[in-house]
Parts: C-alpha cells; structure tokens; sequence
C-alpha cells in the first residue's frame, strides 16, 4: 500500500497560527486567505488537512482547549474554594491582557457575530466552555466535602458565576479594559466566595 504523502508543514505551529486569527477576528471574521497565511500554507493544504474552516477551527479549540487544562490543573490544586476562585480570576486578567496574546478569551470571541452556515459554532465553543464549568461544579462539591465551603453552598451554581465572570472579563479585555480594570471584578467577585466559606 502506498504511503500517503506527508504534511509538509508543522501541525502544532500552524494550528498555533490559526488559533491566534480565530481569536483576534472570531470565526466569521477570519477568511481563508487570512488563516492560510498565517497558517503558511495553501488553501488546498489547508483542506486536505482540516476539511474546511470549520474543521480547523475545531482542530484549533482542541490545541486551546488542551493548553487551557493545563492551566485549570493548576487552578483548580489552589487549597480553598476562595483561592480557585481567586487564582482564577486573577490569572485570567493577566492572560487576557497579556500582549503577546489576543485580548479576551478564543471561547468567547471565537463564536462573535456568527451568522448562516457556522451555526455550530457556537454551541462547539459553549461545549468548551461547559467542560470548565463541570471542572469547577466538582471541585467545589469537593470543597463542601471538606468543610471548607458552608453545607448551603451551591456548587453547581458558585462554578457558574465564576464561568460567567471569566467569560464578562474576555469581553472587557476584548473591548480595551486594562489589567487593573479586569482585577478590580476579579476582587469583588471574590468575596462571593469569602462568604460562602467556613474560614473567613
């Protein structure tokens, strides 16, 4: 049997590449011409490789997504409830502010302003965003567990508000906030937290 021809570019760099369009332009956004140059390749590479734009947005979110668990590892290790919400959030202004990267989040601006045919588009990026959501849901069941959060706390409901924060955060930075903006909603929404707690 004949061995298919190899990719003659590096798939890592180039989904590298691609994520960083998705992220400034979103989606709908980013053009073909754009991500293929970027990307340093041809369009029918591009095909070849990913099938269509769709395709490589996914083969995109996956590289992001696999970046971002390991992040959340380190997140979710903080001792308490308060600190995994406090390193979060705090991490997160300094991600999305950082120069080197895009501002905001590719979860939340990946999916802007999609129009006909990328209708699954958003809901694959809410997918994405739902997994951190569950991380957090359990990680603070666990919290309850331990005593660390009061008995009333609502798990399901403290990892949704914090979801929702980090993903209001994307959308500031992506409008111009600057770091010190981001960290001012990072403490207030902090001590939510410090009133569930059983340490304050």
């Amino acid at each position: 049997m004949a061995m298919g021809r190899p990719r003659e570019f590096d798939a890592d760099a180039a989904l590298d590449q691609a994520m960083e369009v998705f992220w400034r332009h979103g989606y709908e956004g980013s053009t073909i011409a754009q991500l293929t140059e970027a990307m340093g390749i041809n369009p029918p590479s591009l095909y070849a490789a990913f099938g269509n734009k769709e395709g490589l947005l996914k083969a995109a979110l996956d590289r992001y997504t696999a970046k971002r668990a390991a992040w959340m590892e380190g997140v979710l290790s903080a001792p308490t409830a308060r600190d995994v919400a406090e390193r979060m959030l705090m991490e997160t202004a300094d991600i999305q502010t950082d120069p080197d990267n895009p501002p905001g989040c590719l979860l939340v601006q990946g999916g802007l302003a999609c129009g006909t045919g990328s209708e699954n588009v958003p809901f694959e990026l809410a997918a994405r965003r739902a997994l951190t959501e569950d991380q957090l849901r359990e990680r603070f069941v666990k919290a309850k567990k331990e005593g660390d959060l009061k008995q009333t706390a609502d798990a399901a409901a403290l990892a949704r508000y914090l979801s929702a924060v980090s993903a209001g955060m994307g959308v500031m930075a992506s409008s111009g906030a600057d770091r010190e903006a981001l960290r001012q909603v990072a403490n207030v929404s902090v001590k939510v937290f410090e009133e569930q707690s059983t340490k304050r």
